[in-house]
């Protein structure tokens, strides 16, 4: 069997670890400190993050980085998006041509906005860019840890990474497909989580499931417009790391950013919640990408601006949902810049039925 190492000791890296080992490979976890790994080695996972999981003796934790990657056929990188670019530029030295370098993180980096894999190919080398894929899906880590079946999507400019990939992340439960469209793959994986917050507000308030629904489906045609101007498929936005990922981060109490919405809809501050949290919201860093990227690229994006306003000029959230839910109508694939439009004219065009030949 092969070795994985995984870089982070997030509950996804931890429980995609936990995922490899099942299937009798070789693990390694990268901890921060020696006393985080020996803490783990001795007095395995914390329960409140992992109720009822046993570390198993083919997966260990160490905080030399030569140890976790020697031998490895893949490294997974499983850390929150504001770190990610200083661990890649640790990991960097000892990547090989071989090895399959896997980003399981839902963010973008702030300032630049790039997407992760942008990120890794950066710091990594040109070399190893062909090594470098995404997973992302709709993948709640509890769920996974209790062996529930679950589904995702590995995507790679090189379909030959891809399929690596896939076949050492498969297992019984865990369904991994392939995609050559990572940007939409990353893009969607990252901007669900504002629809998220937002779908977490219109919970807060007790808006109900159809004002919650709407929100949602106005949400993922927004993202859906963003991701079609940065040159993802918009077809990859009705798959697992867009509508797969969008259900399940919108409906399930374990998600974090949901949670943070919720919070805010209650009353609470913003810093005030994410202190309390054990683990990254990414929705929050990547609202200030998206909306960073809407202003560079001219496009409308209603949800993402109030969402901006809530998180960083204290907003009012009940304010920001009526003003959303009141908002100026029109037909539901127009927006400033969208193309989305246009797309669906040229559609009509195209598949129009021929008049008859004279």
């Amino acid at each position: 069997m092969d070795k994985i190492a995984v870089i982070g000791t997030t509950s996804w890296g931890i429980t995609l670890g936990l995922l490899m080992a099942a299937k009798g490979n070789k693990v390694c976890v990268w901890a921060r400190t020696q006393k985080e790994a020996n803490r783990l080695t001795k007095k395995g996972l914390d329960p409140a993050r992992f109720p009822e999981v046993t570390v198993p003796q083919n997966l260990t934790f160490s905080s030399k980085m030569p140890e976790v990657l020697a031998e490895a056929a893949a490294v997974i990188l499983a850390v929150p998006s504001p770190t990610m670019r200083q661990n890649v530029s640790a990991v960097a030295p000892f990547v090989t041509k071989s090895m399959v370098v896997v980003s399981v993180s839902k963010g973008l980096e702030t300032g630049s906005n790039k997407r992760m894999s942008e990120v890794i190919a950066e710091e990594i080398g040109e070399r190893f860019a062909g090594n470098v894929c995404t997973l992302s899906g709709p993948n709640l880590a509890r769920e996974i840890q209790q062996h529930l079946p679950a589904a995702a999507v590995v995507a790679a400019e090189n379909m030959d990474t891809a399929r690596k990939a896939q076949r050492l992340l498969t297992g019984p439960r865990f369904c991994v497909f392939t995609n050559t469209d990572i940007t939409g793959v990353e893009l969607g994986g990252a901007l669900k989580n504002i629809i998220a917050l937002g779908a977490g507000i219109a919970d807060g308030l007790n808006y109900g499931d159809n004002a919650k629904s709407a929100f949602i489906t106005r949400g993922l045609t927004e993202i859906t417009a963003l991701g079609m101007t940065l040159g993802a498929n918009p077809l990859t936005f009705s798959g697992l790391a867009g509508l797969g990922d969008v259900v399940a981060t919108c409906a399930s109490p374990l998600s974090r950013n949901h949670y943070v919405g919720t919070e805010l809809a209650k009353g609470r501050k913003l810093a005030e919640i994410l202190d309390a949290m054990d683990e990254v919201a990414e929705g929050v860093t990547t609202v200030l990408a998206a909306h960073d990227l809407a202003q560079q690229h001219g496009l409308e994006m209603p949800i993402t601006e109030k969402l901006y306003k809530v998180l960083y000029e204290d907003y009012d959230p009940r304010q920001a949902a009526e003003d959303l839910m009141g908002g100026n109508v029109k037909h539901e694939l127009a927006g400033r810049r969208w193309r989305l439009f246009s797309l669906f004219r040229h559609r009509r065009r195209t598949t129009a039925p021929k008049p008859p030949a004279a």
